[in-house]
């Protein structure tokens, strides 16, 4: 069973009993999917996250994100969704992701 984004506050999606086979991450203009058989691992504090595979680096910002690395920490994630405009401006305390960067690693 996945948690619904519309049900719950969180800003991503994870499997509530199983891991995700991979993490899907829709950013305003393209979307990329990596398979948690690369992840390498992940880093951060309730503002900020590093989140590292073997060929993409992405950096996650917002608030109440140590909800967040306990779902990255057992592989349930499997979408991560950047914020429209009007999103990135919630006012409730509820964890929110406000924005997502992917960098490719070279």
């Amino acid at each position: 069973m996945i948690s619904n984004l519309s049900d719950s506050p969180k800003s991503w999606l994870a499997k509530e009993h199983d891991r995700s086979a991979g993490m899907q991450v829709r950013l305003l203009k393209r979307t990329v999917v990596l398979p948690w058989s690369q992840f390498i691992h992940a880093e951060g504090d309730n503002e900020k996250i590093r989140i590292a595979f073997s060929t993409h680096d992405i950096v996650v910002a917002g608030y109440g994100l140590d909800s967040l690395l306990e779902d990255l920490s057992d592989q349930r994630v499997s979408l991560l969704r950047e914020p429209v405009r009007a999103g990135r401006f919630n006012s409730d305390s509820d964890p929110r992701i406000t924005s997502i960067s992917i960098q490719r690693v070279e």
